[in-house]
């Protein structure tokens, strides 16, 4: 039998718009308090490293002695305070995130749905403070114009080295300014996805926006490894490591107890259904736990890899090729899983359409 003609759709069964409007109309509202929050507190980063620089106590002046001058270099002090800010407000989006995919307390003060603006909302300012931590260092690249290039030479270096991946090619920024930029350009699809729900899918979008976790990853990476504030070891670094630990802890709680039944791993799981699937969640959680384990020993005894004042730090142990080759295993993995995914989805609609025949 051929298939049955498709019933006409109903007025009350269009199609939704591929961009939720209403949801980004309102977050783009509570955006505004959100934003000027970041910036006051950027701001104020912005002035203590600059009366550090001016006092003479600031770090960055061990690694790079001629930026004494606070005032010439005063778009570089912008830089690292939006980076600064945009680290903060990045873990304050995963935390978020996370504590709105975990099993709520009976008693929280606060709902889910809350916690999920919270979310969407600190994760678009988190993306402005990025490009605004890499924007101030293009105009200092600017300013500076060490090799004394035209107008337009000047441009276009200065925006290979601060926005093109794998541009910037001198020391330790080969590797940290990629991470970086690597963060960047993947926080802006995985975060804004949400809004194109309609479009992608609401379960794609779901699987695909867990990736953010290594969007967080790598910015942290990006700021141990480049960031003249911690460079060394000190309290403030290990801080920043400890900073980690809540996160970690959360994410294990995440995986432990999810919000969606779907989501749980049972003993049951392990011993009967599909292997591989119960296998992956097992490894996640295990990876979790001994994320945790180490984030606290390196807390407690604060060896954190932080390179030593006086001593030469030695060669890189990360290259632009393992960074490359990391990204696209990523990438890949995304590819397939999302595949999967709407593979999975067109199942029960294949189903029903054979059922029809």
């Amino acid at each position: 039998m051929s298939p049955s003609p498709s019933p006409e759709r109903s007025p009350g069964a269009a199609r939704k718009p591929r961009l939720d409007r209403r949801t980004l109309r309102s977050d783009l509202r509570h955006l505004l308090f959100d934003t000027t929050a970041a910036l006051a507190v950027t701001f104020v980063m912005f002035v203590v490293l600059y009366l550090r620089v001016e006092g003479g106590t600031s770090q960055t002046l061990e690694v790079m002695p001629h930026l004494a001058d606070a005032q010439r270099y005063w778009l570089y002090w912008a830089c690292q305070a939006f980076g600064w800010s945009a680290l903060l407000w990045a873990w304050i989006t995963v935390m978020l995130g996370l504590l709105r995919a975990t099993m709520p307390i009976p008693s929280s003060p606060v709902r889910h749905s809350r916690l999920e603006r919270w979310h969407r909302v600190t994760s678009v300012t988190t993306i402005a403070l990025m490009f605004g931590h890499a924007l101030a260092f293009f105009l200092e690249l600017l300013r500076q114009n060490d090799d004394g290039l035209g107008t337009l030479p000047l441009l276009f270096s200065a925006f290979v080295d601060v926005f093109v991946p794998g541009g910037y090619s001198s020391g330790t920024g080969q590797v940290a300014i990629l991470l970086g930029l690597i963060a960047l350009y993947l926080a802006i699809p995985l975060s804004l996805s949400f809004y194109v729900r309609a479009w992608t899918g609401s379960r794609l979008w779901r699987v695909l926006h867990r990736f953010v976790i290594v969007v967080y990853v790598l910015s942290v990476w990006h700021t141990l490894l480049y960031g003249t504030n911690v460079w060394f070891d000190g309290a403030f670094r290990t801080f920043v490591w400890a900073l980690q630990l809540p996160v970690a802890l959360l994410f294990l709680a995440r995986l432990l107890t999810p919000i969606r039944p779907e989501e749980r791993l049972t003993r049951s799981d392990l011993q009967r259904g599909p292997v591989f699937p119960a296998l992956a969640r097992l490894c996640g959680r295990l990876l979790a736990a001994a994320a945790v384990v180490v984030l606290l020993l390196v807390t407690v005894t604060g060896r954190d890899g932080g390179r030593t004042p006086g001593q030469p730090s030695g060669d890189m142990l990360v290259t632009q090729p393992m960074v490359w080759g990391g990204l696209a295993v990523l990438l890949t993995v995304m590819g397939a899983v999302g595949l999967a995914v709407r593979a999975s989805g067109q199942e029960p609609e294949r189903a029903r359409r054979t059922g029809d025949s």
